[in-house]
C-alpha cells in the first residue's frame, strides 16, 4: 500500500507540473505579447512568484478540495488514481491542443466522476459542488469587469500623456501585476494539488502522520506545501508555449498598459477567491480580464472566433474529465479486484 500511495503522490505532482505548463499562459502571456520580458525571462519571473506563494496567505483552497468536496468516507487510493489519470490525460491533450482550459475543472470534474462511480450522489458534497459551479460561471465576468474599471480609471489618469510616456510607466508597472498574477496562481492552483495530496494520505491510517504538521491535525505538512509549489513552479518554467501564444496573441493585440489591466484585475480576482477557500479557475479568471481589456479598447480588437474555441474547451473539461475518472476508476477497481481476489 505504501508503495501505491507514493507512486500516487508522484502522480499528484506530475498533474501540477502540467498544470504548470498549461496556466505559464495565464501567467506570462500579456508580459510576453506586450515584449516586456523575453519568453525565458518571463517564465523565471512566473516561476518564481508561483513557488513564493507557498509561505502567504494560508491553505483555504487545500482544504476545499481535500475535505470539502467529496464524503471523506469514499476517499480512497483507487479514487485519487482515477482522478489523477483522468485530469492529466485531459489536461496533457488540451495542453497539446493549445488550448487555455481550466486545470482546476477538470480536476474537480474527475474527483466527481470517480466519485459517483463508487458511492453515488452521496459521495458528493452538493453545496460545495455548488459553489464551485457558481463560480465556474463568476470568475471570467469578476476578470472581465475588474480589468475594464481598471482601464477606465488608468485612461482617465493618463489622458494627458503621450502613447510614449503611458508606454514607459506601465512597462514597469507590468513586471508588478505579473508578479501579482503569479503569485495568486500560485497560492490557488498549487493547493489544489496540496487538496488531493492531503485527501489520499488521510485515507490511509498508517500515513496520516505525514499528512498534517506535527502537534496539529487540520494543517498541511510543509513538505505538502513546498513540493506541491515547486511542482507548479517547474511546469512553468517549461512553460505550455502553444497556450502563451493562444492568450496573449490571438485573442487581442495587448500593450503594456493593457497587460496591467488585466494582471491586476485577474490577480486581484483570485487572491481574494483564495483567501476565501473558493477553487476558482485562474484560466477563466484571466482570459476574462484580457477580453474585458480588448472591449474596452474596441470590441471590433477582440478575436471572438478564438474566443468561442475557448469556451468550447470550457464547457467540455468538466463533463469529460468526469466521464474519464468514471471509466479509469471502473478499471482500477476491477484490477484491484483481480489481484486482490
Amino acid at each position: 500500500m505504501t508503495t501505491y500511495v507514493v507512486i500516487l503522490v508522484i502522480a499528484a505532482l506530475l498533474f501540477d507540473l502540467t498544470n504548470g505548463m498549461n496556466d505559464a499562459a495565464n501567467s506570462i502571456a500579456t508580459v510576453v505579447a506586450t515584449r516586456v520580458l523575453s519568453p525565458r525571462l518571463a517564465v523565471l519571473w512566473a516561476a518564481f512568484f508561483n513557488f513564493t506563494a507557498a509561505f502567504v496567505f494560508g491553505t483555504h483552497v487545500a482544504k476545499t478540495i481535500g475535505k470539502g468536496l467529496l464524503d471523506p468516507q469514499v476517499v480512497d487510493p483507487n479514487l485519487i488514481a482515477a482522478t489523477l489519470v483522468a485530469a492529466i490525460a485531459w489536461t496533457s491533450f488540451c495542453t497539446f491542443k493549445g488550448l487555455p482550459i481550466s486545470v482546476s475543472h477538470a480536476l474537480i470534474g474527475a474527483l466527481a466522476g470517480s466519485a459517483l462511480v463508487k458511492g453515488g450522489v452521496g459521495a458528493l458534497t452538493w453545496s460545495t459542488l455548488g459553489w464551485v459551479a457558481v463560480f465556474i460561471v463568476l470568475s471570467p465576468v469578476i476578470g472581465l469587469v475588474c480589468a475594464t474599471a481598471i482601464m477606465v480609471v488608468t485612461m482617465w489618469i493618463c489622458r494627458n500623456r503621450s502613447p510614449r510616456q503611458v508606454d514607459g510607466v506601465f512597462r514597469g508597472l507590468q513586471l508588478s501585476s505579473a508578479a501579482v498574477y503569479s503569485l495568486s496562481h500560485g497560492l490557488n492552483d498549487a493547493q489544489k494539488t496540496m487538496g488531493i495530496i492531503w485527501a489520499l494520505l488521510l485515507s490511509v491510517p498508517a500515513l496520516e502522520r505525514y499528512a498534517t504538521r506535527a502537534g496539529t491535525t487540520d494543517q498541511l505538512a510543509w513538505w505538502i506545501i513546498v513540493s506541491c509549489n515547486a511542482a507548479i513552479a517547474l511546469g512553468t518554467y517549461l512553460g505550455g508555449w502553444r497556450v502563451i501564444r493562444t492568450l496573449g496573441h490571438r485573442v487581442t493585440r495587448l500593450t503594456p498598459f493593457d497587460g496591467f489591466a488585466a494582471e491586476t484585475g485577474g490577480g486581484a480576482t483570485i487572491l481574494a477567491m483564495s483567501v476565501l477557500g473558493i477553487p476558482v479557475s485562474t484560466t477563466h479568471t484571466i482570459t476574462g480580464a484580457i477580453f474585458g481589456v480588448g472591449m474596452t479598447r474596441r470590441l471590433g480588437t477582440v478575436r471572438w472566433s478564438v474566443g468561442m474555441e475557448i469556451m468550447t474547451a470550457w464547457v467540455l473539461t468538466l463533463p469529460c474529465a468526469a466521464a474519464m475518472a468514471a471509466v479509469v476508476y471502473m478499471l482500477v477497481a476491477w484490477v484491484a479486484g483481480l489481484v486482490g481476489g
